[in-house]
């Protein structure tokens, strides 16, 4: 049974989905980011390789890694981004590569006992979750020894929305500083959305795993909801971007971005005789 923050993600993305793709491949700051990254992924998945993907949307990212090699199982909780995920796998003829299951991150039960090499969610799927170190518990017995997990997340700390204040916003410059989760709404349909640092990440993991990368993203340059800022000063956006490449695994800056991007691999464990 799902719970209400659940009952209503879904509500609102299904509202979206149909929509979904138009609005993202339109939106040149998404994609810069999107291809950043899919870099980054695929810098450390093999072709071949077992990929978990939670909160796929309509499936843009498991259609790219599923024609660069990889097998995916695409996981979402709002059933018309299913829909529009299982369109995509007939339309490219990717039956034998992706799996698509309407799943909630709070139920990855599941899919046992199915294991995988590699598990990931894409822009703040996972910053929908309440308790994200119960869906983080989940994922051990899911990712197979020396498997890789990478999750890009939003963090409390964006310098683009702490900007706001100055204009008197202060309901969006503050937002991500709340406790109890921000108010969010998506075709008329509000939920919670909460903020996690990543050293709250890693010890969500544990012992087990170690970080192996963790960089920011928009952290000077402007976050996808600032696009008609993008498109009036190209630019000064370009600049921006440029500035953000060198500095984006800088200590303290690199979470005080739009996103984060962190890959933690599991160890192997060394039985002793």
């Amino acid at each position: 049974m799902l719970s209400k923050q659940e009952e209503l993600v879904s509500a609102a993305f299904s509202k979206q989905s149909e929509n979904f793709d138009e609005d993202d491949l339109k939106n040149p700051i998404l994609i810069r980011m999107r291809k950043e990254i899919r870099e980054h992924v695929l810098s450390l998945v093999k072709p071949g390789s077992s990929m978990l993907e939670l909160n796929s949307g309509t499936g843009l990212d498991a259609v790219y890694f599923a024609e660069h090699g990889i097998n995916v199982t695409a996981t979402d909780i709002s059933m018309g981004m299913i829909r529009e995920l299982e369109k995509k796998i007939l339309k490219y003829n990717l039956q034998d590569k992706i799996k698509a299951k309407q799943c909630s991150f709070n139920n990855l039960e599941e899919l046992k006992p199915q294991k995988f090499d590699y598990i990931f969610s894409n822009f703040g799927g996972l910053n929908c979750a309440d308790d994200l170190q119960a869906v983080i518990t989940q994922l051990d017995e899911l990712l197979n020894p020396d498997g890789i997990v990478t999750l890009v997340l939003m963090p409390p700390i964006c310098l683009w929305e702490l900007l706001f204040a100055f204009k008197g916003n202060l309901k969006l410059a503050f937002r991500r500083f709340k406790r109890n989760g921000a108010d969010s709404h998506l075709e008329g349909v509000y939920f919670k959305t909460y903020y996690y640092l990543p050293r709250s990440v890693k010890k969500f993991f544990g012992k087990g795993y170690e970080r192996i990368e963790l960089k920011g993203l928009g952290i000077l340059s402007p976050p996808p909801f600032m696009n008609n800022f993008y498109l009036k000063y190209p630019r000064i956006n370009k600049a921006l971007t440029i500035i953000d490449m060198k500095i984006c695994k800088m200590p303290l800056l690199r979470f005080c971005a739009d996103h984060y991007i962190i890959s933690l691999k599991k160890k192997q464990i060394i039985k002793q005789s």
